[in-house]
C-alpha cells in the first residue's frame, strides 16, 4: 500500500453578502437564499474556526440561536442535525427551515438581538497543502495523528466524508488498503460520534480507539 500523505488546510473566509439577520425571522429569510457554500461554512467548516471557547454546538446556526436569541429549544433542534449524513445542503437547507418555522410557530413573538449581535452570513475557500509528512505503517497511524495539527485533522476526517469515495474519511480509506487484519481499526474509527468533539478532542478520540485495537483493549 501506498505511505498516506499527510496534508493541512486552512479557511480563507470572506463574507458573503448577504444583510446580516438580527431576528429568528430573518435568520430564515437568509436561509432560504444564501449559497452551498454559507450553509456548509456554518454547519462543517464552523470546527476549523479557532475560537476562545468551547460552545455546545458544532454548527454556528445553533450558537448563535443560544447565546444571542436566548432560545435552547431551537438551538437542540439545530445543534444535533448531521450534516454529514444528509445527501447535500439542499436538504439541510430544507430540514433546518422545517425546524425554524415550527419554532416560528410555537412562539408568541419573534426573538431579536440587539446591534452588534446580528448574525453574520460568510462563506470560505478551504485552501489545502503538503506537510512533507508521510505515514509507512498502519500501526503508526495513532502517534501520528496525535502530532497533526487541527486542519489535518478536519481535512483528513471531518471534509473527507464529502469527498470521494464519498462518506468514507482517509483514515479509513486508507487503513482499508491494508488487509483484513485491519477491519477491527476501521470499526473502532467507524464507533466516533464527531459530532460531540471538537478538532483537539477528536485529535484524541481518533488515536485512543486505535491504540486501544492495537493494544486489544
Amino acid at each position: 500500500m501506498a505511505p498516506f500523505e499527510v496534508k493541512d488546510c486552512a479557511l480563507l473566509v470572506r463574507t458573503s453578502g448577504l444583510p446580516p439577520a438580527m431576528s429568528m425571522r430573518e435568520l430564515r429569510e437568509r436561509i432560504a437564499v444564501c449559497g452551498e457554500g454559507v450553509l456548509y461554512h456554518h454547519f462543517c467548516e464552523t470546527t476549523l474556526r479557532p475560537t476562545f471557547d468551547d460552545p455546545d454546538y458544532r454548527n454556528d446556526f445553533a450558537v448563535w440561536i443560544k447565546r444571542y436569541l436566548g432560545d435552547r429549544v431551537l438551538a437542540e433542534r439545530l445543534g444535533i442535525l448531521d450534516p454529514y449524513a444528509a445527501s447535500g445542503m439542499d436538504e439541510m437547507r430544507t430540514v433546518t427551515l422545517d425546524i425554524i418555522d415550527d419554532r416560528l410557530g410555537e412562539l408568541p413573538y419573534v426573538p431579536w438581538v440587539r446591534h452588534g449581535d446580528e448574525f453574520l452570513f460568510m462563506e470560505a475557500t478551504t485552501v489545502v497543502f503538503d506537510t512533507g509528512d508521510f505515514i509507512h505503517a498502519p500501526l503508526d497511524l495513532a502517534p501520528a495523528i496525535l502530532r497533526m495539527t487541527n486542519g489535518s485533522i478536519y481535512y483528513h476526517f471531518l471534509e473527507a466524508l464529502r469527498r470521494p469515495p464519498v462518506g468514507k474519511d482517509d483514515f479509513s480509506a486508507w487503513l482499508s488498503e491494508a488487509g483484513k487484519e485491519f477491519e477491527p481499526y476501521l470499526k473502532a474509527l467507524a464507533s466516533i460520534d464527531f459530532q460531540f468533539h471538537n478538532l483537539a478532542h477528536l485529535r484524541k478520540e481518533l488515536a485512543r480507539v486505535l491504540l486501544q485495537v492495537k493494544e486489544g483493549i
